[in-house]
């Protein structure tokens, strides 16, 4: 059985997770958690960048599924 969480239940995503920073409207993958910044490396790979605690999120399955598929296809709109 799925359970929905509350907007504000959700927990941010960790270490090796998918994110996205909607600060920026990017996702990528966590890397680590420094000096209160999260650091998040784009999914086909490329420059981390620095992102607030606050604007980090669980991306929805449309736009993991989005970044997914654009890495597979080798498509150049993801952002690095």
């Amino acid at each position: 059985m799925l359970l929905s969480m509350a907007k504000n239940q959700q927990t941010r995503p960790g270490i090796g997770e998918l994110a996205k920073d909607n600060a920026k409207g990017r996702v990528g993958v966590v890397m680590a958690m420094i000096g209160g910044r999260v650091q998040i490396r784009p999914v086909g790979g490329g420059k981390e960048w620095d992102a607030m605690p606050d604007d980090v999120a669980t991306p929805s399955a449309r736009e993991e599924l989005s970044v997914r598929l654009a890495v597979r296809a080798g498509s150049g709109w993801v952002k690095r």
